[in-house]
């Protein structure tokens, strides 16, 4: 079964027709540019040029940096404030001329992906993902069921959102070399781990594609922390996931 989903980032907007059989693209992603500002008009449009590119003509998922409730965006921490208290999903299906959209959280997306059939997959116990990337999405999990919207890129650390201190984006904007970054995830990891107590951390975003970079410089966590399988496509995979799933509700 083919279902289609976008990936909404802080950068980029990419999309593809995923094999859910597989659990993967069943084509190569196309990606465009997120606009800046991401306004919802501007970030919709981008959403309809990644469908168009594949002719696509049944229903999308569609991932959103932020929390969603029943299709309405209820924060915007890195994009444009003007989608707080949006029905997005509504926005985004007429752009795509009616067709049916499933809306959710990016983090979300990616760890439903990453627990059937990534590096949580049959994992019980607590799990906690953290995509590392324009900031820090992350997705809780109790024995496989989802805790949705958990948004703990925004827990403080040393008096900052710890987003703008650990993820990968402060990395490149600091020119942080991997040892000192990697000081700064460690905190965070150790702060989440105290309060959530996690079995698992599976670490995302494009970060993921280098864990031997950060893996090994980690030394003040308990937990086991494994780097995504999906990497950049959980996003996707998850948001087709959600799709699917809203077609059999």
């Amino acid at each position: 079964m083919q279902i289609f989903g976008v990936d909404i980032g802080g950068t980029g907007i990419k999309g593809a027709p995923v094999d859910l059989d597989r659990g993967e693209p069943a084509q190569e992603r196309h990606k465009v540019l997120t606009p800046h500002p991401a306004t919802p008009e501007g970030v919709a449009g981008g959403v309809a040029e990644v469908v168009r590119h594949f002719s696509w003509e049944g229903p999308i998922g569609v991932t959103f940096p932020g929390v969603v409730t029943h299709g309405v965006t209820r924060t915007a921490a890195n994009v444009d404030k003007t989608w707080i208290g949006l029905d997005a999903a509504a926005l985004l299906s007429a752009n795509l001329g009616g067709r049916p959209v499933t809306l959710l959280n990016d983090a979300d997306a990616a760890g439903v992906a990453e627990m059937t059939y990534g590096a949580g997959r049959g994992v019980p116990g607590t799990v906690l993902l953290l995509t590392l990337g324009t900031g820090i999405g992350s997705a809780l999990f109790r024995d496989g069921r989802l805790v949705p919207n958990t948004e703990l890129g925004h827990l403080e650390l040393k008096g900052h959102d710890a987003e703008t201190r650990a993820s990968f984006k402060a990395k490149e904007d600091g020119d942080l070399s991997w040892e000192r970054w990697a000081r700064r995830l460690d905190k965070y990891l150790a702060h989440l781990e105290m309060l959530f107590a996690p079995d698992l951390f599976i670490l995302g975003g494009g970060v993921s594609r280098k864990p031997e970079k950060f893996l090994p410089l980690l030394q003040n966590v308990r937990a086991e922390v494994v780097p995504a399988k999906l990497q950049n496509n959980a996003g996707i995979v998850g948001a087709a996931m959600a799709a699917r799933d809203g077609l059999t509700r």
